[in-house]
């Protein structure tokens, strides 16, 4: 018995430690997937939750890009810039909840999948629309810009995969941002952006006001 006892005791300091380095892997893995900067999850942290969100009919994705965001880094500075990007990042965590998942995606492109299970996805960007277009810091009024968003409903794209619906949404942004939109979105069947369209928006074009497309 007391050989028992003594090998038992001996084990709980092994067992602790390994506890704590199964803690401490853990924590690692939950840090790889956030970014450093917003907060979000990164590319591989959002691909995985997304991927689950999208068995749900009901699902949709979003693509938002900060307008003029070089512009704000050279006027304001790169501290500026940060705050913007945070500030984003925030509202649109906000707005998506504990049931949908936020990423970074680099640079001043964020994505989004979320659950609309009333249908009112299109009056919900319109809402996130006008508050990502607040100054990001009260005390710095002046330090704002404009978001263009992009979002396409799963259910409209039965068999698609992650990549292949933000490919429209990307589409729908860029569209979007060309046409100086509000909240649209093209019948089912139709493709609302054009690569052109896509390829002038990369090329530059900004709105003054962003806009919120769905590809279809």
């Amino acid at each position: 018995m007391n050989t028992l006892i003594a090998t038992a005791t001996g084990a709980l300091p092994v067992a602790a430690g390994w506890s704590a380095h199964v803690l401490w892997l853990r924590r690692r893995l939950h840090t790889a997937r956030r970014d450093p900067l917003t907060g979000l999850q990164t590319r591989e942290g959002f691909t995985r939750r997304a991927a689950a969100l999208l068995r749900d009919e009901r699902a949709v994705v979003l693509l938002a890009d900060v307008d003029d965001f070089k512009q704000i880094n050279d006027r304001h500075g790169h501290a500026a810039g940060d705050a913007l990007l945070k500030a984003t990042a925030d509202r649109l965590a906000h707005y998506v909840g504990a049931t949908g998942v936020a990423g970074r995606l680099g640079g001043d492109e964020f994505a989004a999948v979320l659950l609309d299970p009333h249908g009112t996805a299109e009056d919900l960007f319109a809402a996130l629309r006008a508050v990502l277009a607040r100054p990001a810091d009260s005390a710095r009024p002046e330090v704002r810009t404009t978001v263009s968003l992009g979002w396409v409903r799963v259910a409209d794209f039965p068999g698609e995969g992650l990549s292949q619906l933000l490919g429209r949404a990307d589409e729908a942004m860029y569209a979007a941002k060309q046409a100086r939109a509000g909240v649209k979105r093209a019948g089912l069947g139709r493709l609302f952006a054009t690569v052109a369209g896509r390829r002038s928006g990369r090329r530059g074009a900004r709105s003054g006001t962003p806009g919120v497309g769905v590809a279809a």
